[in-house]
């Protein structure tokens, strides 16, 4: 199947594997336990455009792992376990740390400086349209031609977003708006950190 050819041009990557499936469970559920926490939590961690002018700066990446309601985590989570099985990659705890924090940082600095007209926002969406498009560029380098494919159904998938909108039937399931450029901004931001990192430097072959 699919991600099982895109796995072989990762040797050390399966999503068989338990070491790939931890750090997207643990921040999963670490979300679940903030949104357990209530309205104040997520209005205390949320990207708030006023709060992040007087200084608190840890709102860009904190606004990542809060959400709208249950349904906009449960569609996130599913998400994360769509990113492990199409791009398994096992990773030390200080990498995943890196990612989630410069990516999810990058695409909140993104909306920040590019949507001034945006007040407040949540979810995991960004970050992970981010973590795909590490992973697909990552498989693309490695010579896998699938991953070329996915590559482009994102950038699809995000033109469509920006230009014609999200579905109102979304939307409603999770009680709010959209916002396209997190998904945008995501992709920009883990680019930026692939290049930087060497993160899409062609793998080792195996012996």
């Amino acid at each position: 199947n699919a991600a099982k050819t895109m796995t072989r041009m990762i040797p050390e990557a399966s999503p068989r594997t338990a070491a790939v499936w931890l750090p997207p469970l643990l921040i999963t559920l670490g979300a679940a336990l903030l949104e357990a926490g209530g309205r104040g939590v997520t209005e205390a961690l949320r990207y708030d455009r006023d709060a992040v002018v007087a200084g608190e700066w840890w709102r860009l990446v904190t606004a990542n792992f809060v959400h709208l309601g249950w349904w906009h985590w449960s569609l996130n989570a599913l998400s994360f376990g769509l990113l492990v099985l199409l791009c398994p990659e096992r990773l030390r705890p200080s990498e995943w740390l890196a990612r989630v924090v410069v990516i999810g940082a990058g695409m909140s600095l993104g909306l920040h400086l590019m949507v001034p007209a945006l007040s407040f926002y949540v979810g995991l969406s960004g970050l992970v349209y981010g973590l795909f498009a590490l992973g697909f560029g990552r498989q693309i380098v490695a010579g896998d031609r699938f991953a070329i494919a996915c590559l482009a159904f994102l950038a699809a998938r995000i033109v469509w977003e920006l230009v014609i909108g999200a579905p109102a039937s979304e939307e409603r399931l999770i009680g709010g708006a959209v916002v396209a450029e997190s998904h945008l901004y995501g992709v920009v931001a883990a680019a930026a950190y692939g290049l930087a990192s060497g993160a899409f430097r062609r793998p080792a072959s195996r012996s």
